[in-house]
């Protein structure tokens, strides 16, 4: 099927997954779109996440998209279901694939999750996590400098490591966990500082991997996997600084990316 897959995400964070998506599907063709103008996500109210999601979805809708890949984890607890139940194309969020990810690697099933606030407060990973292993502990932090990082492309140096150092304080006492699951699309970006400052003995998890495989698994079931030869054509749209975008993007996929837009949501 020769339509796009769309992904969506609060800013850039959702990259990291739009990396992988790439990675493991290269025939597909992947329309982005990230709200930074608006964001962070995490500590705006739900209702409000649930408007700003729906407008990016109504964008992407106009661009023919044959499945919706939510790469924010904020929108994920907030609007997945919805999205799904109105929705006449495959939705999947950044869940469920990420706690099936560090369920399959951690060994004594303490697992620490770090996310926004309203992720933390939804309690998503926590719930997702004992829905599949009820005796797994979860010890779950925001961590609400982090998403300003990232957008401000501070991934790394002597100001990153202050502000992740400072902020996972909480987390590095946290009794016994052996696996860290980033909450947030945007935390990969920081995976080399967090993973410095966690230590070697953590294993660090982001849902991109994961996110991947169940997007090419559902494409397979559903017939919608494109076949033939044509090479894919990203597009990429900011509602926010297109410089600045495009700078964290070819940063991340190590590549110049082609073709960023700039458009606007809402009022």
């Amino acid at each position: 099927m020769d339509q796009p897959i769309g992904v969506i995400d609060s800013g850039v964070g959702g990259l990291t997954v739009a990396k992988e998506l790439m990675r493991q599907l290269p025939k597909e063709e992947f329309v982005y779109l990230g709200d930074t103008k608006r964001c962070p996500y995490g500590p705006r109210p739900k209702e409000e996440v649930v408007n700003f999601t729906w407008e990016m979805v109504r964008f992407l809708q106009l661009k023919k998209i044959k499945m919706l890949v939510i790469a924010c984890n904020t929108a994920t607890a907030f609007t997945l279901q919805q999205l799904k139940e109105q929705l006449d194309i495959p939705v999947i969020g950044v869940i469920q694939p990420g706690a099936r990810s560090a369920i399959k690697v951690s060994k004594n099933l303490h697992i620490g999750v770090i996310g926004t606030e309203g992720t933390i407060k939804s309690k998503a990973y926590t719930n997702a996590l004992q829905h599949i292993n009820p005796d797994i502990w979860v010890n779950a932090l925001s961590c609400p400098p982090f998403v300003p990082l990232v957008e401000q492309g501070l991934f790394r140096g002597d100001k990153a490591e202050h502000v992740v150092r400072e902020t996972l304080e909480p987390m590095k006492n946290a009794n016994h966990i052996d696996t860290l699951i980033l909450g947030c699309t945007h935390y990969p970006l920081l995976k080399e500082t967090i993973q410095k400052v966690m230590g070697d003995d953590i294993t660090v998890i982001s849902s991109g991997d994961e996110t991947a495989q169940e997007v090419s698994v559902i494409l397979d079931y559903y017939g919608r996997l494109y076949e033939g030869n044509r090479p894919p054509r990203h597009k990429f749209y900011t509602t926010g600084d297109a410089n600045l975008f495009r700078d964290i993007a070819d940063t991340w996929f190590e590549e110049r990316i082609s073709h960023v837009g700039t458009i606007t949501l809402g009022d």
